[in-house]
């Protein structure tokens, strides 16, 4: 019977810890996997499998419609936008970028570039204006250090359904972090088909976040995975 009642518990722990597995939430990086940034993605591979996420690696060739039991999908300003893929646009599945120039293509913005998004050569502050919704990670409001030293910072402007969480420090108009819901009106009447978010890094910059800078990331990733 004690023998019995030790094989009843190994099974029952296998299939907790099998479960477990089947659990992790799967998140799809497309990168240029062959361009001089790329390691800075596989960076951005291991710090995300470090906190329990199934993360794979995909080339920007890769079609949207060939991923299967993705749970977030995450386009990489290493790409080359002219070379995505159509059908990110439509894609239903929770969608992340710092891709600035991949804007417009997701609706996410309008169509001008340095007009309605692009790029602050130096940069290492962002305002905090929404400090009460979970994208803001817990920070207080007012000016939030988010790299350890200057570098390059994405921005948009987003459509009127648009959760806005941060700007560029001292230019209000360029935001630095926002979301859509879904449903949600992005660029003019196209309405998000499911959770969108633009996050102000660039190529290389995703190793000199900072600790609050790494929160604002963490908080991303739970509220784009959070059903």
């Amino acid at each position: 019977m004690k023998k019995l009642l030790s094989i009843m518990m190994m099974v029952s722990a296998l299939c907790v810890w099998t479960s477990s597995i089947y659990a992790q939430t799967r998140i799809a990086l497309i990168s240029q996997v062959k361009s001089a940034s790329a390691n800075t993605d596989i960076a951005i591979q291991k710090y995300l499998q470090s906190k329990g996420y199934q993360v794979e690696v995909l080339d920007q060739s890769v079609s949207p419609n060939s991923l299967k039991n993705t749970d977030l999908v995450i386009i990489s300003s290493t790409v080359a936008s002219k070379n995505l893929q159509s059908g990110w646009r439509q894609l239903p599945l929770p969608l992340m970028t710092w891709e600035n120039d991949y804007l417009d293509d997701l609706a996410m913005t309008g169509k001008r570039i340095n007009n309605d998004f692009g790029e602050v050569e130096k940069e290492r502050y962002l305002w905090l204006v929404n400090a009460p919704h979970p994208l803001s990670a817990h920070l207080p409001a007012g000016t939030r250090n988010v790299y350890k030293a200057q570098a390059p910072m994405s921005w948009g402007k987003p459509g009127l359904g648009a959760t806005i969480i941060a700007t560029i420090y001292g230019q209000p108009e360029k935001v630095a972090i926002w979301g859509y819901e879904k449903g949600a009106t992005m660029d003019y009447e196209s309405l998000a088909p499911a959770k969108r978010l633009m996050f102000f890094l660039n190529n290389d910059t995703f190793t000199n976040l900072s600790d609050d800078g790494l929160k604002l990331f963490d908080a991303s990733i739970e509220w784009l995975t959070n059903k």
